[in-house]
């Protein structure tokens, strides 16, 4: 970490005590929700933490909750940072960093993606099992310490089985799948979402990647978990938009917090 990034941990660590936390989650645009759920909470704003951007996109509040959630101290991003925002690929990781620094060594990356499997459908939900990186950048370009990580088994599967019972038992649509991430912020074209498909992803996103690799270089658990907001381009009859994938975090944004919290309770049994 840069001493920036320790003080930014040394103040959190005045406002949350100094216990470490079990596990964080970084939440995608318009899932927000599940902070609702955190037991003895405590947000501080993004804009409050040193050296933290504090510029985020609509669907995120931009804030970090701590508490208590299914038996776990939780840490709970309510944003995060997109390298089509201006931000390099070791930016857009800092929420990992952070987290790290506080104790936690397990994470949950949640986000809202587009359906390249046409099978999935608008408020479906993936367990990412794999991911493509085609952004162009990495979180650990320039890292000088042992850069070389293997990403084999990146994202923990061990909690599926049960995961797709309860997802049955609510008739949730479940499914497990590889995640490609871009750069953005356009969307792709129907083009380029036949290459993915080609190549064998299921759904398409603007984030997660770089957290995911970061978290493995700091040796965390890593979970991965996608709502289906629209069909790619070339899927669906209509166009894309923004609107569309809040509206749809928003629509599942109950059955989200239901699953995630379901996620969670069985990652910790596994762990006990």
């Amino acid at each position: 970490m840069t001493a920036e990034e320790s003080h930014s941990a040394e103040k959190l660590k005045e406002l949350f005590g100094d216990d470490d936390f079990d596990l964080a989650v970084i939440l995608g645009s318009g899932l927000g929700t599940l902070v609702e759920d955190i037991e003895h909470p405590v947000t501080v704003d993004y804009h409050q933490i040193p050296g933290f951007p504090s510029d985020v996109i609509a669907g995120h509040a931009g804030r970090l909750v701590a508490g208590v959630l299914e038996g776990w101290r939780v840490l709970v991003f309510q944003g995060r940072f997109h390298l089509y925002q201006g931000y390099d690929a070791r930016q857009a990781s800092l929420p990992v960093r952070l987290a790290h620094s506080l104790g936690c060594r397990r994470i949950l990356l949640t986000n809202a993606v587009g359906g390249v499997n046409p099978s999935f459908r608008v408020g479906d939900f993936m367990v990412i099992c794999d991911h493509i990186n085609l952004m162009g950048d990495n979180p650990l370009r320039g890292e000088k310490v042992h850069p070389f990580v293997d990403l084999c088994g990146l994202y923990r599967q061990s909690f599926f089985p049960r995961l797709s019972e309860y997802a049955a038992k609510e008739s949730i649509g479940l499914h497990s799948g590889v995640l490609a991430a871009l750069m953005g912020p356009s969307y792709e074209t129907p083009a380029e979402i036949r290459f993915l498909q080609k190549m064998g992803a299921d759904a398409v996103s603007m984030s997660t990647v770089p957290e995911a690799i970061m978290a493995r270089y700091l040796g965390m658990d890593i979970a991965g978990l996608s709502l289906i907001t629209n069909p790619a381009a070339g899927i669906a009859p209509s166009g894309l938009s923004h609107d569309e994938v809040l509206a749809a975090g928003k629509d599942s944004a109950e059955t989200f917090t239901f699953l995630a919290r379901e996620l969670i309770q069985i990652w910790h049994d596994q762990s006990c």
